[in-house]
């Protein structure tokens, strides 16, 4: 029965980390096409900055949200050992 928590824990996990890959890949991607969009579109304004920016924040958040995990689990554990306390 335990086994059954730790794979699903497990696959959920892994499931977060292909989503957060493959948006950095399309980020990537999407960032390199939008450079050379604006490169050959001459129109002497630089603008791929922007989308740059804006998405990179949108991966950022991802990231932590992927890989932060850990902060989030030892507050989990001291509010826990607090109310067990009785704090």
């Amino acid at each position: 029965m335990e086994n059954e928590g730790r794979y699903e824990r497990a696959r959920q996990r892994v499931k977060a980390l292909k989503s957060f890959y493959a948006h950095l890949i399309t980020y990537v991607g999407g960032m390199v096409v939008l450079f050379f969009v604006d490169y050959f579109d001459r129109g002497g304004t630089w603008w791929f900055y922007l989308p740059l920016v804006g998405w990179g924040i949108a991966v950022t958040m991802h990231a932590f949200e992927t890989f932060g995990s850990g902060w989030e689990k030892r507050k989990i554990k001291q509010l826990m050992e607090r109310e067990e306390a009785g704090e």
